[in-house]
């Protein structure tokens, strides 16, 4: 079984219940709670690779600080990527969660016991 971290905050269950899955398929993880250990633009980009997904794919867009920012206004290009991690990375809350990362260089956004089941399954 391939060793993975998890991106979390405690306070979301779909966290929780993702966290309950690792645990019931006996896991080896790290838990990273990213609003307090909080992501730097380096590694948002590098999970975003891994994911294959843009910054915008994985924001909370109806977080408060989203409003605030006004992101829902930003284009979505090439060009304003850098703008898009530098937000996440500014304001974590605004990173969908959980996030799997595992040590086969793959990565998934776990918001389903499927997808936390995928993360496990691959090839390490």
């Amino acid at each position: 079984m391939v060793r993975v971290e998890i991106w979390i905050n405690p306070a979301c269950s779909k966290c929780r219940s993702a966290i309950s899955v690792l645990d019931a398929e006996g896991a080896d993880y790290t838990v990273r709670r990213y609003l307090e250990d909080v992501p730097t633009p380096d590694e948002i980009r590098e999970v975003l690779d891994r994911l294959g997904l843009e910054p915008w794919d994985i924001t909370r867009t109806r977080e408060a600080v989203a409003d605030e920012l006004g992101v829902s206004a930003w284009p979505r290009d090439a060009t304003s990527r850098d703008r898009w991690v530098a937000a996440l990375a500014a304001h974590p809350a605004l990173i969908q969660r959980p996030i799997i990362t595992a040590d086969d260089g793959t990565a998934v956004v776990a918001r389903t016991e499927e997808a936390v089941r995928d993360a496990l399954s691959r090839g390490g």
